[in-house]
């Protein structure tokens, strides 16, 4: 079977857990025996652009005129058994749907976040949860709240571009929603049911885990959605050292709170941003991984890294974190409200139960996020769409 897989990569300079998951998702994919044929499109590119490419980028959300043309030479080449989209925007647009189409080949994307409705993709601005938008044929609120970069007229191409590719949006083969509440936003939106399949995204195996460190570890990007001014209230509420030690690691707009609570107290030690090794080494010296959104995030890679390495989360009981964390006595965690008052009482919880909670939560990640799983149940998907499709073509 042969595959391509569209991605347009976030910015480098931004970790970006999505990029992550289409190399490893590709990685894992060839392992198994399946032709992977990449089409990505960097936003790093376009610094490096001239002035005429710079000047059709207003468009390209919606036209993607020169990745249609490239796609198209692509699948007239390679011939391909399916299409599988991650993040379209900017630079690939959502047209490639209908591209593959055109040539016979059925689209199945994976659905990271809310775009298809919500121009930013979070269903959070200024500080809190946004569903304005829903429901409309064109995201007005986006455009008078400038959600997309800040910036009304880019807000305004991207509310364009999700009225305009509505149409296309309804006619993906089969959608992979990462937990249930993406499948109900997709049945919201108006994706019919049998069109859905929920399957997690995965991370490779990194081995028997190590003996647990010390302490809090924090690694995300530094906005408030990810809920790092939340975690810093919450810290404040017990003596400097209670807890032992809070790593954050990590840049953005919040990069300055990080720096000055690091600077006002012992137990807060502020590592920057970090690239994958040094992520590593962080886990490796702690006991315990916050990821504390304050939005719906939809299956944050900070907790699969965590318990694929035998650390237990604590977590906000937001988006797609109870579907990672789980419940029960074999839960990779534990879960708290995202309010300050809450995640103060779950940190020493967490700080004591941490031994006792590593093993559940290496189990749980071999159970339910491991590649042999995960690619097995993605190449099943493949099979049946394209046994599908083959009478058609």
């Amino acid at each position: 079977m042969k595959v391509v897989v569209a991605h347009n990569r976030y910015r480098e300079a931004i970790p970006s857990g999505e990029n992550v998951i289409v190399d490893t998702e590709i990685s894992q994919l060839r392992a198994a025996g399946l032709e992977v044929v990449p089409f990505q499109r960097s936003s790093d590119s376009i610094e490096t652009m001239s002035a005429a490419q710079k000047a059709l980028l207003p468009v390209s959300p919606i036209l993607g005129i020169a990745a249609q043309r490239d796609l198209a030479a692509l699948l007239e080449a390679e011939k391909p058994d399916i299409l599988h989209i991650h993040n379209p925007y900017p630079l690939i647009s959502p047209r490639v749907i209908r591209t593959a189409h055109r040539f016979g080949v059925p689209v199945i994307q994976t659905v990271h976040n809310y775009r298809q409705v919500c121009s930013s993709g979070l269903y959070f601005r200024d500080g809190h949860n946004c569903h304005d938008c829903r429901g409309k044929l064109l995201g007005w609120p986006a455009i008078r709240h400038k959600c997309y970069r800040g910036s009304a007229a880019q807000s305004a191409i991207m509310a364009t571009t999700l009225a305009v590719h509505r149409p296309t949006w309804h006619s993906v083969d089969r959608y992979i929603a990462l937990t249930d509440k993406i499948a109900a936003h997709l049945i919201d939106y108006g994706i019919r049911p049998e069109h859905i399949v929920i399957k997690p995204n995965g991370l490779p195996d990194p081995g028997q885990p190590d003996p647990l460190g010390e302490g809090f570890l924090y690694g995300a990007r530094l906005s408030p959605e990810k809920g790092l001014g939340l975690l810093l209230d919450a810290w404040r509420q017990h003596p400097d050292g209670a807890l032992g030690t809070l790593r954050i690691a990590g840049d953005g707009e919040l990069r300055p709170l990080a720096e000055q609570v690091a600077a006002e107290r012992a137990d807060v030690t502020y590592l920057g941003p970090l690239d994958r090794a040094g992520m590593t080494a962080a886990r490796r010296a702690s006991a315990v991984v916050v990821a504390v959104p304050t939005w719906e995030d939809v299956l944050p890679t900070v907790v699969l890294e965590a318990m694929s390495a035998g650390r237990p989360v604590l977590g906000t009981a937001v988006g797609g974190v109870p579907y990672m964390i789980g419940e029960g006595p074999d839960a990779g965690g534990w879960l708290a409200r995202p309010d300050v008052a809450a995640l103060a009482a779950a940190l020493p919880v967490a700080r004591d139960g941490a031994a006792r909670t590593a093993t559940a939560a290496r189990e749980r990640y071999l159970r339910h996020f491991h590649p042999d799983v995960l690619t097995k149940r993605l190449i099943e998907v493949y099979t049946e769409l394209s046994r599908a499709a083959r009478p058609a073509r």
